[in-house]
């Protein structure tokens, strides 16, 4: 669980909340159903319309990266594949094939299979590239459905501004409880938007970019290392090349940790 998120979410209801009270009126006048209706799930309604079902009702996959921590070991990716480095330089490539069990990560796996199958480096590169491209492209549309609605949301509100100012409009000169209700409308549904839109859509598009950008270098780590053990690059520059990858702060201990020669 992330609790980044989590926490982010909740101090941004709370102060908001806490700065509606402090403003004298209480939380009652700013709680508005009609304005839900029309600004959260009339632009839903058309997410619906711009893409298909499928993606919106399995919207809560997206979800789940957002609110999830995933783990990469990055350190421990990085030693394996020195270690594989190193025995497939005393032992031969054919060798590899005995450690492929004990890996754990499907994508190098995949590659390591390539390498003991003699498979030609150029297709092992355009295999390997090809997978990270579709798992890019996977993540793009989750991306873009967030992107998406955080644009249309406020639309919505500006929309229900102009439903309640036609409301208040028609009234004036009569009812003045419905035009005090018009008026509601038409500020709420547009706070409803843009909090919707600033605390949640597009915070959690730019935590997907992030999770995107991760998962990306460890398959990235993971191409080099298998594209270099198959030419047969010493494990000392095997490492040098994939701690590159590694913030500086990280690299020291996977340097010590590896025991490369």
């Amino acid at each position: 669980m992330d609790l980044g998120t989590i926490i982010g979410i909740t101090t941004g209801i709370v102060m908001v909340s806490v700065g509606i009270i402090l403003g004298g009126v209480g939380i009652g006048p700013y709680i508005s159903i009609d304005s839900v209706l029309i600004t959260l799930l009339g632009s839903f309604g058309a997410m619906m319309v711009a893409n298909p079902l499928s993606r919106m009702l399995g919207i809560t996959s997206y979800l789940r990266h957002v609110f999830t921590v995933t783990t990469w070991n990055e350190e421990e990716l990085i030693s394996q594949l020195v270690s594989f480095s190193d025995r497939a330089r005393k032992e031969g490539l054919l060798a590899l094939e005995d450690n492929l069990d004990a890996v754990e990560d499907e994508f190098m796996r995949k590659g390591i299979q390539l390498v003991v199958d003699g498979t030609d480096p150029d297709i092992i590169k355009r295999i390997l590239y090809a997978d990270l491209d579709q798992l890019q492209e996977r993540h793009a549309t989750g991306i873009k459905v967030f992107d998406d609605w955080s644009k249309i949301a406020p639309a919505f509100g500006m929309i229900g501004t102009l439903v309640g100012l036609i409301a208040m409009l028609g009234n004036i000169g009569g009812d003045a409880t419905a035009i005090g209700r018009g008026m509601q409308t038409a500020l709420i549904t547009t706070l409803y938007g843009s909090f919707f839109a600033n605390l949640f859509l597009i915070p959690m598009k730019s935590k997907l970019e992030d999770r995107d950008k991760e998962e990306s270098r460890v398959k990235e780590i993971v191409i080099e290392g298998v594209l270099s053990i198959q030419s047969g690059d010493n494990p000392r520059i095997l490492l040098e090349k994939l701690v590159s990858f590694l913030p500086p702060s990280q690299r020291q201990a996977v340097r010590s940790e590896s025991g490369a020669d």
